[in-house]
């Protein structure tokens, strides 16, 4: 598992791959580098499926409870990130401590396209929201 701090190379002024119709700079980029902290639940996922987009390893490892955390995150070179719908969120808010993400990721994969449908839950410890697996 490689988390060097780097952020791979991805163009700021590009829509963010997350959905929510920013810049990639002004969007999930900042909680990439380390900048700010996710407000939500919803927020960390977002940046999530964006990490695994933009191929931001170190992202996904930081923002994973160790509880649940891989020893090994290899990122699929062939895999590519298309589209994220959220289809639901249980708590996950500013003043809560858990929370679910329901979502739909869309992905191109050896040709062929692919849906993964999930939803996962993310708990805040010490004001900071980690993902800890599906629900």
């Amino acid at each position: 598992m490689r988390d060097d701090g780097a952020v791979p190379a991805y163009d700021g002024s590009a829509p963010c791959p997350c959905g929510w119709g920013e810049p990639y700079a002004a969007c999930c980029r900042p909680l990439h580098r380390q900048e700010v902290e996710a407000a939500t639940a919803e927020a960390l996922m977002r940046s999530r499926y964006t990490a695994f987009a933009v191929g931001d390893a170190g992202h996904l490892v930081r923002t994973w409870h160790p509880s649940t955390r891989p020893e090994v995150l290899d990122l699929a070179d062939d895999v590519r990130w298309l589209h994220l719908a959220v289809t639901g969120v249980e708590r996950g808010g500013p003043f809560d401590d858990e929370g679910v993400v329901e979502f739909e990721a869309v992905a191109r994969a050896e040709g062929r396209r692919h849906v993964q449908h999930e939803r996962s839950t993310f708990v805040r410890e010490g004001g900071r929201w980690s993902y800890v697996a599906p629900a």
